[in-house]
């Protein structure tokens, strides 16, 4: 129940205020205890990196455990609606979409408009990259982020509670903001390595979500190989060949290559996969936590 409620609150109310957002809160402590990092030497950058990452993480576990505990001191109605009033800040899928809309609509305008909107999608350069670069960027991110932004937290949320799905949105968060090569690259060494984990089945099983029965696990797998990244080639490879569309990263990776360059109709299909996986696998989260009554771990 609280995974449906939470589902409907995401879509018919988007994100809550600023100020009232837990993951802003996190961001906020992971910048303000980062701000400093890269300026240590590589082995005292690692360390203080791990001890603020794992400073973080127990004081969100703390917190979402504490709060877990009073929800279970509700009535079963009053419990699932304050249980999906702190599981909504902790994943976003009308939010996706709706960036991935906007670049659309940007790019129906002019190009530069849809570079310039991409960046509140992706982390590469956006400025020379061309109208079919363009597409095919914000759909790898769709397919990417549905898998960071709502199967990963609900995954977690389904093995551990609301104190799962909180760890998992501070590691993510962390690795957006520390888990880069180049001067982050060992400050941001542990949360990189820890988002790496935390993301291994749920990318898996985004993947499979996305791809359906268009293609065999053997196909799938080999195509999100191509990627640098352990996890994030498997829901980008999933979308590709569900919708037999090639995508790309420049000098970096091409996913199926023999397929299609992606056109509006292609956005707007990926649009319409994403949000069934999205509720599908909401719908399956929250059956699963009916089934199992305290999740799977006994934790909630």
């Amino acid at each position: 129940m609280a995974v449906i409620l939470a589902l409907l609150l995401d879509w018919f109310f988007r994100e809550p205020p600023a100020r009232l957002h837990p993951v802003v809160w996190m961001g906020t402590y992971l910048k303000t205890v980062g701000s400093n990092l890269i300026a240590h030497p590589p082995i005292k950058a690692f360390l203080l990196g791990s001890f603020y990452w794992l400073l973080g993480c127990g004081a969100v576990l703390g917190v979402y455990a504490g709060l877990e505990a009073l929800i279970a001191r509700a009535g079963e109605g009053a419990g699932a609606i304050l249980a999906a009033l702190l599981l909504k800040p902790l994943f976003a899928l009308r939010m996706l979409l709706d960036e991935v809309v906007a670049v659309e609509e940007a790019l129906q305008r002019n190009l530069e408009a849809a570079r310039l909107r991409l960046r509140n999608l992706v982390s590469r350069p956006t400025e020379s990259l061309s109208e079919s670069e363009v597409r095919e960027s914000a759909l790898e991110s769709l397919a990417e982020n549905l898998n960071d932004s709502l199967v990963a937290p609900l995954f977690w949320f389904v093995l551990l509670g609301l104190p799962g799905a909180a760890l998992y949105r501070f590691a993510n968060t962390a690795d957006a903001l520390w888990g880069y090569r180049g001067r982050w690259e060992w400050a941001g060494k542990f949360a990189a390595r820890a988002d790496d984990l935390l993301n291994y089945i749920p990318a898996r099983i985004t993947g499979l979500l996305l791809c359906g029965l268009a293609c065999p696990w053997k196909t799938l797998s080999r195509e999100a190989l191509k990627t640098p990244s352990p996890n994030s080639g498997w829901p980008m490879a999933g979308l590709a060949l569900c919708l037999g569309l090639r995508l790309s990263k420049p000098g970096a990776y091409t996913l199926h290559p023999n397929g299609r360059v992606p056109t509006t109709r292609d956005l707007q299909a990926g649009l319409r996969r994403a949000a069934w996986v999205g509720w599908g696998a909401g719908i399956l989260a929250g059956l699963s936590t009916w089934v199992v009554g305290r999740g799977i771990l006994g934790l909630f």
